[in-house]
């Protein structure tokens, strides 16, 4: 298994900075965080989600930067972190072709969330944009991949394999996230990872607690270092052996506990101490 790390980790470092930073600590790869900030977001502090500096824009000259800047640093592009919503088609397409462009083989699509609407009613719009998307997938020799994601309507592996189950796992897969899956979705691994099958195409690597209120009441989830928190790295990775997973570890930490390139260099190590 190759690590990686997802680019919406590193907030206060510029794409430039990012790339280095990864190669220096010993990284095999680089996820891209594709995706346009609010030109309102720009005078804001870096953030995760808000003002990050570590953002391509979804253009071709961009795509063209994430593929020099990868290559200038000896790093693949296992995917692409896109922020496509259901139904929107014309998005899906420019970012397989920014995918081209960059060298990467997938890129991330959502599954949607039930909000005014019903799981049922939900599940059958995404089927629906998925059947489109796998058509856009085979004319571009690109991947769609929907993440198990808390507050969507894939939080665990059991309903992500529900809606993909009838397309072709070379087109469509799982971008498998225990983290996550911490928060709404928790299965035990080995049990989800043999269900997924062919459709276990990529993984991310972050870690999720629990916090107990101090008058005591429901428990609130949140962000966690990767040493200190639900998931269990090493059962989980024997697990994915244990399926012949051999494919990438993506981190993607929103812990904050430090600074961003302390943050890279001390998750590797673990990953590696937890992988042996």
């Amino acid at each position: 298994m190759k690590i990686g790390v997802f680019t919406v980790m590193l907030p206060d470092l510029t794409p430039e900075a990012a790339a280095a930073a990864l190669q220096a600590a010993g990284y095999d790869g680089i996820e891209w965080r594709v995706t346009r900030t609010a030109a309102e977001r720009l005078r804001e502090a870096p953030s995760f989600w808000g003002n990050n500096y570590c953002t391509l824009a979804p253009t071709a000259e961009d795509a063209q930067r994430a593929r020099t800047l990868a290559a200038a640093h000896s790093l693949a592009l296992p995917s692409l972190g896109t922020y496509i919503p259901v139904g929107d088609l014309q998005a899906t397409e420019n970012a397989m072709r920014f995918a081209q462009i960059a060298g990467a083989p997938q890129i991330r699509v959502s599954a949607g969330a039930i909000q005014d609407t019903t799981y049922t009613q939900s599940f059958k719009l995404a089927r629906t944009y998925l059947a489109k998307v796998a058509e856009l997938a085979e004319r571009y020799h690109i991947k769609a991949l929907i993440e198990t994601h808390h507050r969507s309507i894939v939080p665990s592996a059991s309903l992500a394999y529900r809606l993909v189950s009838d397309f072709d796992p070379q087109q469509i897969g799982v971008l498998y996230d225990p983290g996550n899956m911490v928060y709404e979705g928790f299965e035990a691994y080995r049990l989800g990872l043999d269900l997924l099958g062919p459709y276990l195409s990529h993984v991310h690597i972050k870690n999720g607690a629990f916090n107990r209120p101090v008058a005591g009441g429901v428990w609130a989830p949140q962000a966690a270092p990767l040493e200190d928190g639900v998931v269990d790295f090493p059962d989980f990775f024997a697990a994915l052996r244990g399926v012949g997973y051999d494919g990438w570890l993506v981190v993607e930490d929103f812990s904050a506990t430090r600074p961003s390139l302390d943050t890279l260099h001390h998750n590797i190590g673990f990953i590696k101490q937890a992988l042996a």
